[in-house]
């Protein structure tokens, strides 16, 4: 009887042997991340020193080349982890909380001692090699959140703490898109102050004069980031563009907008944006536009995820360039406003979107299909139309004009491959596919184009390349869009994507203007040109009897100085 309660009982300690080994795996801790430099670069050999009372002993790891790390089997408890590398001021970031079972990921950004001293921009590059849709996903959110496996982890945004930042900047050179273009030579500013803490606020601007008479926009916006991740903004936004005289009445355009928005997520997986914009405009008469607009995004895993977007103007994408200043002069999102028979019209446009996006390694995709309604579409047109036909909105600087087209509603796809060449090179590919705006026949008169314009299937195919070079610290994008025919409208005209570009030919080059170190903040370069090679230019005929052109993208050159401070 005895030998067999000391059989049982040895049969129940050794599979609690087995078990009891399992059970502490199962409780481990990792704790894993990204160390980059404060313009996006990944730091390679970077020590990662995890301190803590739950640390038996100090563990020091090294980030690979892509700048991560990844520390394994780690106690429960609170931790101190400090990063350090050659050339940076070490970072520290105490209180780590580590649960049992879970998995941390803290993402650090290191600044150089120069950095800490100077105000550094309102906006950098740090964003631009990577899909925007993934890092603004709740994997890279600067907030505590719970994984798919109810592990936690936390994102370190590496922002400056200094509470005020700023640029000014001087722009010669119209960007050439119909009324509304910024003026030929224009100032513009922006300046970001921290309050309460949690609070943003800032004030953002392009002025320029028309014959002693200002002309621009000017937003101002205040934001907070709440406890639980939410980050709801509010925005005004005032516009004032000059234009001669139409029909004897004052042509130019005030308007007001009252922007309100939020993000924020729900649960482990979701991530809603939502917003509107409530606009009101005086121009031969008022008018009242409201544009509401959302997304949602499901992450089925930190690089995997399915997002419905729905929007109601096109995208402002110079900002997304990580480019701070001039020649991004907040008038290209609108209002887009046409005349027809001397009557005012808004542009309205309806954008359902569903994509899928998925990142491996140095290699990111998307596939998306859209649905698009636009009504009195705002088109440009290159040449000297005069505004006494009451069909054109002149420009006064750039020798550009806008017409109203015929309303297009059209389905499409799209595909998006990017790759990461190098640290400092990143190589994109579009492909889009879907409607846009035609003339049916040649030889067509200028006050009968809109009769007579039909929607096309068309096939667009982009190339990107964007980087900065390593010793002039030059960053610079070049991309050139080919379409296989006539076009009015854009292909995907709402492409929000890393994938999108600007039609044919353009670069973009900002560069730092050495022996200025002198100075509190720092002088960059700016230059912009669009449609370099003047392509898809549509004739048609004026009312004088001259050729004018309506074009999907008109040749602008334009180019600054930038400071920042």
């Amino acid at each position: 009887m005895s030998s067999r309660f000391g059989l049982k009982l040895a049969l129940l300690v050794a599979a609690a042997g087995l078990t009891l080994p399992s059970l502490a795996a199962d409780r481990s801790v990792s704790l894993s991340g990204h160390v980059r430099s404060s313009s996006g670069v990944p730091q390679m050999g970077a020590l990662v020193e995890v301190l803590g009372a739950a640390a038996a002993q100090t563990l020091k790891l090294f980030t690979d080349e892509n700048g991560f790390y990844s520390a394994e089997d780690l106690r429960p408890g609170v931790y101190t982890i400090k990063i350090s590398a050659p050339s940076f001021l070490p970072a520290l970031r105490e209180r780590i909380g580590l649960r049992a079972g879970g998995s941390v990921v803290l993402n650090v950004t290191l600044n150089t001692l120069f950095e800490a001293i100077q105000f550094a921009p309102l906006r950098g590059p740090t964003d631009d090699d990577d899909w925007k849709w993934v890092l603004r996903s709740t994997a890279n959110r600067p907030i505590l959140r719970v994984l798919e496996d109810g592990s936690l982890a936390a994102s370190e945004s590496g922002k400056d703490s200094d509470d005020l930042k700023g640029t000014l900047s001087f722009v010669a050179g119209s960007g050439s898109e119909g009324f509304g273009s910024a003026s030929d030579v224009s100032t513009g500013f922006a300046v970001e102050k921290s309050m309460f803490s949690a609070g943003t606020v800032a004030v953002r601007g392009n002025v320029g004069y028309t014959n002693g008479s200002p002309a621009g926009v000017v937003r101002a916006s205040y934001s907070h980031k709440l406890p639980n991740g939410a980050e709801p903004q509010i925005a005004l936004t005032m516009r004032r563009l000059a234009a001669p005289d139409i029909n004897a009445h004052s042509a130019a355009l005030q308007a007001f907008a009252l922007t309100a928005s939020d993000d924020f997520t729900v649960g482990s997986v979701l991530e809603l944006r939502v917003g509107s914009e409530l606009e009101s405009i005086q121009f031969l008469g008022r008018a009242t536009a409201f544009r509401p607009f959302g997304s949602a995004a499901v992450h089925f895993s930190p690089d995997t995820m399915v997002e419905y977007r729905y929007a109601t103007t096109e995208p402002d994408n110079r900002l997304d360039k990580g480019f701070d200043s001039a020649p991004a002069d907040l008038s290209e999102s609108g209002p887009h406003v046409s005349i027809a028979r001397f009557s005012p019209g808004l542009e309205r446009a309806h954008h359902h979107e569903v994509s899928l996006s998925h990142r491996a390694s140095k290699t990111n995709m998307q596939v998306a299909v859209y649905s698009d309604r636009v009504l009195d579409p705002a088109l440009t047109g290159v040449g000297d139309a005069t505004s006494g036909s009451g069909e054109v909105l002149p420009d006064l600087y750039s020798g550009t004009f806008t017409y109203r087209g015929k309303g297009i509603e059209t389905r499409g796809m799209r595909l998006v491959l990017q790759r990461k060449l190098m640290s400092d090179l990143t190589a994109t590919l579009d492909y889009g596919y879907g409607g846009v705006l035609d003339l049916g026949k040649a030889n067509t008169n200028l006050q009968t184009a809109r009769d007579s314009m039909v929607t096309r299937d068309r096939h667009a195919l982009s190339g990107k390349f964007s980087g900065t070079l390593p010793r002039t610290k030059t960053r610079w994008i070049a991309s050139y869009r080919w379409i296989d025919g006539r076009a009015l409208t854009p292909v995907d005209m709402f492409n929000a994507s890393a994938g999108q570009s600007e039609p044919f030919l353009n670069v973009f080059v900002r560069q730092p203007l050495p022996g200025t170190g002198f100075l509190p903040g720092h002088i960059e370069a700016i230059l912009e040109l669009r449609n370099l090679l003047a392509q898809g230019y549509v004739p048609v005929m004026g009312q004088d009897g001259k050729t004018v052109y309506l074009v999907d993208s008109a040749r602008a050159v334009r180019g600054g100085l930038a400071f920042t401070f």
